[in-house]
């Protein structure tokens, strides 16, 4: 998901103005990249986050690395974004971008105002979302933020929020929350503000490199839900040139996932090339922490998929009617008509051993070698509300 470092790349001015309804005013045009030839004059995927100065990417940029997507012939704009949580499918739906990345519940907020999305790639297997406490003053059990307030970046989040909760037998309508900012939320919290905040993984590593030191309820290990996931526009997969575009640009994502996972600290190293804001702010214990908590999130657990991106149709089945209870969507959802596995055996049909060898082959810096992987991820949940 998200970080607080300053926007890499267009700044949030060049892109489109998206109001509330979802209407477009053109500012800068230019450097949109704006895709309409065939099939792509220019494939433009967008963060939910506002900044692309973070770990969670790290399986785009390793596959980068890795010479993976220029093998494949794709050229990809990676962009920011706005850190307006709906904006990530706004700009999707209108066509000024070609692939979000939204959470589950901003997803349905999409179907809900009429965006003809379908989710194509689901990156995050568990739910990488969280709460974060003050020490001593957190709980696993939910229920006590009844009556309450949560704070949040974006008010927007309220949607990742709520069906998070209510799966945990909370009574929502109890629930209140503040839009403390972004990126504050965090830093308002540590204040005094409020009684807890919405966090996620990797988020937790980089909140304790600036000093922000939490206690969480984990849903990670206690959510049923699950996370983020790579959305397009559904007509593009009616499009066969478009859809086979699609299929090699998630293959070169899907081999820098697997490079990623026999080699966390060569995945860390991509990204702190990219960014040397991220390897600042981190340093190599606290970078690995991050890309361990997230790689956590996108694998799950691989003896029950069919490889990086598969869609559990019948949990998102369960997480369309949770949203549907709840009211955050007025008419029942059928998932088989928003998300699709038929990209995902093409996105799986590589060469497996040659991306572990490639993986494996790249040469660290002395800093970032000499971290024990092993002993990280033996702590990869120390921050978890005991009990």
């Amino acid at each position: 998901m998200a970080s607080f470092f300053n926007p890499g790349g267009m700044s949030r001015r060049t892109f489109l103005q998206v109001s509330a309804a979802g209407v477009v005013t053109a500012t800068a045009l230019g450097s949109i990249g704006r895709a309409s030839a065939a099939p792509y004059s220019k494939f433009t995927w967008i963060s939910p986050r506002g900044t692309l100065e973070v770990m969670d990417d790290f399986g785009y940029w390793m596959g980068q690395k890795l010479g993976y997507f220029n093998d494949l012939g794709v050229e990809v704009d990676m962009q920011p974004g706005p850190s307006d949580g709906t904006a990530t499918v706004k700009f999707v739906d209108v066509g000024q971008a070609d692939m979000g990345f939204p959470s589950p519940g901003i997803f349905t907020f999409a179907l809900e105002n009429g965006m003809k999305l379908k989710s194509a790639f689901h990156w995050g297997a568990l739910d990488t979302f969280s709460l974060a406490f003050r020490k001593g003053e957190g709980t696993n059990d939910l229920k006590q933020l009844e009556g309450k307030t949560i704070l949040l970046g974006s008010a927007a989040w309220q949607s990742i929020v709520d069906p998070m909760l209510a799966v945990q037998g909370v009574d929502i309508t109890k629930v209140k929350y503040v839009e403390a900012g972004w990126p504050t939320w965090g830093t308002a919290l540590a204040a005094g503000q409020g009684d807890a905040a919405l966090a996620w993984e990797g988020l937790r590593a980089e909140w304790i490199s600036t000093g922000l030191d939490f206690e969480y309820w984990l849903g990670v290990q206690r959510s049923p839900l699950f996370a983020n996931t790579y959305v397009v526009r559904a007509a593009d997969l009616e499009d066969p040139d478009k859809k086979a575009f699609l299929e090699k640009y998630l293959r070169a994502w899907s081999m820098g996932l697997e490079a990623s996972y026999h080699n966390p600290m060569a995945a860390v190293h991509a990204v702190f090339e990219k960014f040397p804001s991220v390897a600042s702010a981190n340093g190599p214990e606290q970078g690995a922490m991050s890309l361990l908590q997230n790689l956590n999130v996108v694998r799950g657990d691989m003896s029950k998929r069919q490889g990086w991106g598969w869609h559990d149709v019948a949990a998102w089945q369960t997480f369309f009617d949770k949203v549907h209870e709840l009211g955050q969507v007025k008419n029942p959802v059928k998932a088989e008509d928003v998300v699709t596995n038929d990209l995902i055996a093409g996105a799986n049909d590589f060469d497996h051993e040659k991306v572990k060898a490639d993986a494996l082959a790249v040469e660290l810096p002395a800093d970032l070698a000499a971290v024990d992987v092993e002993a990280v991820k033996a702590k990869l949940f120390d921050q978890a509300i005991p009990g």
